[in-house]
Formats: C-alpha cells, sequence, structure tokens
C-alpha cells in the first residue's frame, strides 16, 4: 500500500491492486473532460484533442499523447492514493564546502521557498548548481516531506542518482523508461515524463535542464509538474540558458530569479573557437600530444559510427568508442572513458549536459549542422574546465560555415565571462 502513496493510477493498474485497498484510500476521478463540442482534454498530461481524431470503434475516447505510459481512456478511471509524510531525519552525508557564491544561492533558496512558490537558479555550467540544492533538499528530508529531482534526459538522471545514493542516506527511487519498478522514498529523481505518474505528491520539486528537450516550452511536461507538486510546495528549476517561456514569467513576476556567474573553482567559460572542418585532421594529431580526453560531439548517430570507424583507422593507436541514445553498453562506455578506459569518446549531444569529465578537451564536428543549437553548443562547451585541476581546455567548433547559433553561443559565453550574464 504505502508504494502507491502519491501515485495517479490507470483503471488496469488499479483492478490488479483492487482487493488490497480499501474506498477510504483512494481518490477516483475522470480521466477526461469535454472543452468544447468537438474537443477533450486528457486530464493526465492535459493535451486536447479533436474527438473525431481519438474515438475508439467502442464510442469512448484515448489520449495518444501520454499513451507510452498506459492508455487513458474517456470510459475509466484514474485513480490517485494521498501523498503522506515521511519519518522526519536529516539525510544529508556530504561534507564538502559550498564557495561563498554557491553558499549564497543555497541560503537563498532556503528562505525563497518559505516565501515563494517558484524559483529559477540560472547558474553557469560547472557552477555547482547539484551541490547548490542540498542544503534546501536537506531541509525538506528532515522535516519529513518529499522531494523530487527530476530531469528531461535519461542519462542527467541517472548520473543524479549516483551522486545522490552517494550524499544521501535515504532510500531514493530512480525512475525511467529503462528503471527498475518504482518504490516509495522521500527522494525520487525520474525523468520529466515520470511526473504523470503522480498527482499532489512532492514538496519540493527540482527540474534540472529545464532548458533541455523534451522539456523546453512542452506544455504536457509543465502541465505534469504542476500536477505532480502538492498546492503549497516550492518549484525549482535549474538551468545554465534559459527559455523563452521562462524569461517571460520572470517578466510578469510569476518566478523569482537566482543567479550564479562563477564557476565553482573562480575560473571563466572557455571560449570555443570556430574553425573550417578542413583543420580537424590537424588540431586532432596536435591535441593527442598532450594526451588529454577528447570528447567528439557529431550531429547524427549513423553519421557518428561510419565516423567513428573511420578515426579508429586512422589513430590505431588510440582507444575511440561511439556512444549514442541507441546504444546498448552506453552506461558502461561513459564509465570506460571517465576511467581513462578510452582516450577519444564521439558522441550525439545525449552528453551534451548534466555529466562531468575530469580535463577533457572538447570538439564538435559539423557545427554548423541544425541539430546544434545555441543552447546545445553552450551546454556542450561547458563539458571543458569542470575539474578544479584544468580549470580550462580546448573547445573547437569545426563547421562549413558560422551559423547564428554558433555566433550566439560564443557571444553569451563571453558576456557571461566578462560578468554581464549568465549561462
Amino acid at each position: 500500500m504505502k508504494d502507491l502513496y502519491g501515485r495517479l493510477l490507470l483503471t488496469a493498474d488499479f483492478n490488479r491492486i483492487r482487493h488490497s485497498v480499501s474506498k477510504t484510500d483512494f481518490n477516483q476521478s475522470p480521466t477526461m473532460t469535454a472543452v468544447s463540442t468537438d474537443s477533450i482534454k486528457c486530464l493526465r498530461c492535459g493535451s486536447v484533442h479533436k474527438k473525431v481524431m481519438v474515438q475508439l470503434p467502442l464510442g469512448c475516447f484515448y489520449c495518444p499523447t501520454c499513451i507510452n505510459l498506459g492508455r487513458v481512456q474517456s470510459d475509466e478511471s484514474l485513480y490517485h492514493f494521498p501523498q503522506q509524510n515521511f519519518i522526519a531525519h536529516p539525510y544529508l552525508l556530504w561534507s564538502g564546502k559550498l564557495t561563498s557564491e554557491q553558499q549564497k544561492i543555497a541560503d537563498s533558496l532556503i528562505t525563497d521557498c518559505h516565501q515563494r512558490s517558484q524559483i529559477l537558479v540560472r547558474a553557469v555550467t560547472g557552477a555547482g548548481k547539484t551541490e547548490m540544492v542540498y542544503p534546501i533538499i536537506n531541509q525538506y528530508l528532515r522535516d519529513g516531506k518529499s522531494v523530487a529531482v527530476v530531469s528531461p534526459r535519461i542519462d542527467v538522471c541517472i548520473e543524479l542518482h549516483k551522486r545522490f545514493s552517494r550524499d544521501f542516506s535515504c532510500k531514493i527511487s530512480l525512475l525511467h523508461s529503462e528503471s527498475q519498478p518504482y518504490f516509495r522514498a522521500p527522494l525520487v529523481i525520474a525523468t520529466t515524463h515520470q511526473l504523470l505518474r503522480f498527482r499532489d505528491a512532492f514538496d519540493l520539486l527540482i527540474v534540472d535542464e529545464v532548458d533541455a528537450f523534451p522539456f523546453a516550452d512542452n506544455p504536457m511536461l509543465y502541465f505534469a509538474v504542476e500536477n505532480a507538486r502538492k498546492p503549497d510546495s516550492c518549484l525549482v528549476y535549474l538551468t545554465a540558458t534559459t527559455t523563452d517561456f521562462l524569461e517571460h514569467q520572470i517578466k510578469i513576476g510569476a518566478l523569482h530569479q537566482l543567479e550564479l556567474t562563477q564557476r565553482f573553482h573562480g575560473g571563466k567559460l572557455t571560449v570555443p573557437k570556430l574553425l573550417w572542418h578542413t583543420k580537424f585532421i590537424q588540431c586532432l594529431k596536435k591535441q593527442r600530444v598532450s594526451r588529454f580526453p577528447l570528447l567528439i560531439f557529431v550531429p547524427e548517430i549513423r553519421f557518428g559510427e561510419s565516423f567513428t570507424k573511420k578515426l579508429k583507422q586512422k589513430f590505431p593507436e588510440e582507444k575511440i568508442a561511439f556512444v549514442s541514445s541507441k546504444s546498448k553498453q552506453r552506461l558502461n562506455i561513459v564509465e570506460d572513458f571517465r576511467s581513462g578506459n578510452y582516450s577519444i569518446l564521439v558522441t550525439t549531444s545525449i552528453l551534451e549536459r548534466g555529466v562531468t569529465f575530469p580535463e577533457i578537451d572538447v570538439f564538435v564536428l559539423f557545427a554548423h549542422h541544425t541539430n546544434f543549437t545555441k543552447s546545445a553548443l553552450i551546454q556542450i562547451a561547458g563539458r571543458v574546465g569542470r575539474s578544479s585541476t584544468r580549470p580550462d581546455g580546448l573547445v573547437y567548433f569545426f563547421h562549413e560555415g558560422r551559423t547564428r547559433a554558433m555566433l550566439k553561443a560564443v557571444q553569451e559565453i563571453k558576456k557571461s565571462n566578462r560578468g554581464g550574464g549568465v549561462l
């Protein structure tokens, strides 16, 4: 029964546990509501559809938008099991020390979460956003409250789960499309899509990488966030690069912003160099003399696979691997690169954010490709210089023509280094 607290179940899921619960344990509600004579709204994900497009042969309607999490039908119900408090206890194990600037953000979060319902922490890549939210998380856990930290990317969630499991002593549930089944815990790490399975569940909800696909400007996922948190909860967004929607929320006063323009070691962001793609091999040979690990970003999976084969042939003395969202052993490959078992890792945008590798250099091949947005290029550049042992490094954008995204990325990084903005 305890694993149901805060959860939102479909009829099929509820029927499997019906015999073990009483009517006082849950609330039953409709799955859909009509918004006009010809449109219907899903109450799990908030999507609106034309009735004629989503009508089943039986005459009822379904929601195609969130069908990956189980089909919502208008002739069935949603079952919500109200959240219960946890045993109050301080679970923080981390003994690290925040910088003075990080501590200001951490203190402001604790103060502001009692006064405001929505906060944006906007900080440069490598500023230590994760450590800055440790104090506010620990305070909520110490009060017996429920906390969720979510991200749009599976790999970011896995990385966060490793760090939180090391730094907090409580049970931590990890939820994504490939994870083990859910178990109730005071601290939940999940992809943003998994929030569709909760209702009024979290006292503190932190959304990391809020500017990343598929969360950025996605109405369904914003709806999921609002539904998953309690009415009196605090919502914290973490980002290095903001979005038009968030900027508007700040402008109208609906979102309070906290800013940090400095990395944890005090160093500046590395400004990318824009180079013609014909210089790639020359620069690669020179970079390998340094023996620092190299991360090469490519725009597409198929190209990355063929490019990696050619790279292995041209540089047989190097240990080279490729990783993408389709790589079956991607977690092992990433860990092997971090451990030094690979000297060069070719990757897609899957590693543009949420991961830290010490002392690396970064090359972006075909940086002019449309898949490399301004936000993506800023995040990619931010992989470099995240270690106090090497607070700088190389960031090269190889291209066949400079794009607006490339130029804006460089411009914003320079602006941040002057203290005139935050990334």
